[in-house]
């Protein structure tokens, strides 16, 4: 592989990746909202999708973003009969976002980005020592 596909597919890995930490953190900003009426539903947490596309030009398969879809697990209930939100059992929907698990996420995608960064590292070193030998 040349260098420039090397930098091409990192360039796209950590795009994609970029993508999925701003989905990450619009989770982990929503993770207590809560619906201001009975009866709405909170914020509904999003998943990110990826997809190999074919470059033609280059004859690779690039990474992207396929989909930001949202989970559809089950909302956990609270109980505060005093909130806006509350049923009249006073048991409000909130958000099925776990900080936990979105911080897992967060750390695995700031890994892979980290990773991509550093082959563009390495075939920027490859490329200034292979122009060193020409010289």
């Amino acid at each position: 592989m040349g260098f420039e596909k090397s930098l091409i597919l990192s360039a796209a890995g950590m795009k994609a990746q970029g993508d999925r930490l701003r989905v990450i953190a619009e989770n982990l900003a929503n993770e207590s909202s809560a619906p201001d009426r009975p009866g709405g539903d909170p914020y509904r947490r999003k998943i990110v999708t990826f997809k190999n596309v074919l470059d033609r030009e280059l004859s690779v398969n690039k990474v992207k973003v396929d989909k930001v879809r949202e989970d559809q697990t089950e909302f956990p209930l609270r109980y505060d009969p005093t909130h806006p939100g509350a049923n009249a059992d006073g048991y409000v929907k909130m958000p099925n976002v776990n900080t936990l698990v979105e911080l897992m996420d967060m750390r695995e995608a700031q890994r892979s980005y980290e990773a991509n960064l550093n082959m563009i590292e390495v075939s920027k070193s490859m490329l200034a020592r292979t122009l060193d030998l020409l010289r």
